[in-house]
């Protein structure tokens, strides 16, 4: 049976935050729920209250500032972000990676904040995000603080929000405005499935960034390298970086091979 719970629907960021404020640890935020309601059917979650962010227009706000950068709202849903005109012009990376994220209909309910969130070792936002620098915006009754997207993501399925928090917004400053680059993913089957491993790159400024998904309990972002750097050297750092495990999808050398083979074949297409 499935558990029950209460379902609000606040309608303001003050009436959301002062809730969360008094039910704490009872109550789990949602906006896509492409991950909560899979959780809660499997016993995996039992809250007593599911809070449906939606109704807080602001949250789904998708904006870009020339001098700002990028800010996804929590709401935004991985299919808005794709088709952003400015996301296309000057973040194509994250228009890769999310193009790659389960099927067009899923990816009209799913959310890029809340595929962050869930801090799954294979989430496809995560790793061009890093790539980009993102910052993580979350927000309480108490304030607001914000933190690199490096530092929010702690573990498998762990971040550093608090039961009382919600992801206010990412934001994606324009260090990297205009970077080329490009996204791999290997998947069991053709179509539309969860990463076996990937790899996220950009070259802007004669700078050149990876990111690596699903080979360490993180994902993980590689030091910087000149724009002219050899494949063998940013192979050589990525394979001294990650600690992929074998699991029913994949074995630990296979994903490593396949690491090698995705930075030859990004830094060749770049």
């Amino acid at each position: 049976m499935l558990h029950e719970f209460s379902y609000v629907s606040p309608s303001s960021m003050d009436e959301l935050l002062t809730f969360l404020e008094e039910s704490g640890e009872r109550s789990t935020v949602f906006s896509g729920g492409t991950d909560l309601f899979v959780t809660i059917r499997s016993g995996l979650s039992r809250p007593d209250f599911v809070v449906d962010l939606k109704g807080v227009k602001e949250l789904g706000l998708l904006t870009f500032d020339p001098a700002e950068g990028l800010s996804i709202g929590a709401c935004v849903t991985v299919n808005q972000l794709i088709e952003d005109t400015d996301v296309l012009r000057h973040y194509s990376v994250l228009r890769d990676a999310g193009s790659e994220l389960a099927t067009f209909q899923l990816r009209n309910r799913a959310t890029v904040v809340g595929n962050v969130v869930t801090a799954s070792p294979c989430g496809d936002m995560s790793s061009p995000l890093l790539c980009l620098g993102a910052r993580v915006k979350l927000a309480s009754a108490g304030g607001e603080r914000e933190m690199p997207l490096g530092e929010f993501i702690t573990g498998v399925k762990r971040t550093q929000i608090a039961p009382n928090e919600i992801v206010r917004a990412i934001t994606v400053p324009i260090d990297h405005l205009d970077a080329v680059g490009g996204y791999k993913k290997l998947k069991r089957i053709k179509g539309h499935d969860l990463g076996v491993v990937a790899v996220a790159m950009i070259t802007a400024n004669d700078v050149s960034r990876f990111a690596i998904s699903s080979a360490a309990p993180t994902p993980v972002l590689l030091p910087d390298f000149p724009a002219n750097v050899e494949v063998a050297e940013v192979q050589k750092a990525a394979q001294e970086a990650i600690s992929p495990i074998s699991d029913v999808r994949c074995t630990k050398e296979y994903r490593s091979f396949m690491v090698d083979v995705f930075i030859r074949r990004l830094m060749e297409a770049a």
